[in-house]
């Protein structure tokens, strides 16, 4: 009975090495360096362990037996990536500085007494009011320019001399206020009346007519974030 059983477990183990061996991978040539059975297949021990040759190399690693020492298969080439789209850039727009631009006039004998270039209280305190302020409003002042002007009164360089004197006193007394722009003068003695009067007229009416011609034009030009 012993016998029968033991046969019996005999034939089961060749029949699951013989099962292995059908199953087995097949030898890459038939000079494979791992030992084949008629069919080219590579025989297996019971445990599915792989018999080599004596002669057998790394380099004769197949896999199913000695799968590690195979060359790594390549990765398969990864599909390129489509780049996203760039977004829009929105510039940023800036906006544009102001301009703070104007012309003050200081006219009449309120600025200067007749015949002469020494500003008056009255012309200081318009200063005051209403140029110093407007020149705070820039922030960055391009040019300042003050003409002066007289009335036809006079010689033509005299009046000249007088007018350049007038624009030139005007100045001094803005950078005396902190205005540390560059300030042009310019002085157009008689050549630009805004005001005709009769030469037949007394003198002191005459000059009282005259009065308008006897300015000084301040032009500021500049910008502002205000």
């Amino acid at each position: 009975m012993l016998i029968k059983l033991a046969m019996s477990f005999a034939i089961g183990a060749t029949a699951i090495s013989a099962h292995a061996q059908t199953s087995a991978i097949k030898a890459k040539t038939p000079d494979s360096a791992y030992l084949q059975d008629n069919n080219q297949a590579v025989v297996r021990s019971a445990y599915g362990l792989c018999w080599r040759t004596g002669n057998w190399l790394a380099a004769d690693a197949i896999l199913g037996c000695d799968g590690e020492l195979t060359p790594p298969i390549a990765n398969p080439t990864a599909p390129a990536v489509a780049a996203p789209l760039a977004q829009a850039v929105i510039p940023v727009v800036t906006p544009e500085p102001k301009r703070c631009d104007f012309m003050a006039i200081l006219e009449n004998d309120q600025t200067f007494p007749f015949n002469s270039a020494i500003l008056t209280k009255a012309a200081k305190k318009r200063v005051d009011d209403e140029v110093l302020p407007r020149l705070a409003n820039c922030t960055n002042i391009e040019s300042i320019r003050i003409t002066g002007h007289t009335d036809l009164l006079g010689s033509q360089k005299y009046n000249q001399l007088l007018s350049e004197n007038r624009a030139g006193n005007l100045a001094v007394y803005l950078k005396s206020k902190n205005i540390v722009f560059s300030i042009n003068t310019l002085g157009v003695g008689a050549t630009q009346p805004v005001k005709t009067c009769s030469k037949n007229l007394p003198r002191k009416k005459l000059i009282q007519c005259l009065a308008p011609n006897r300015r000084l034009i301040i032009e500021v030009e500049g910008r502002s974030v205000k």
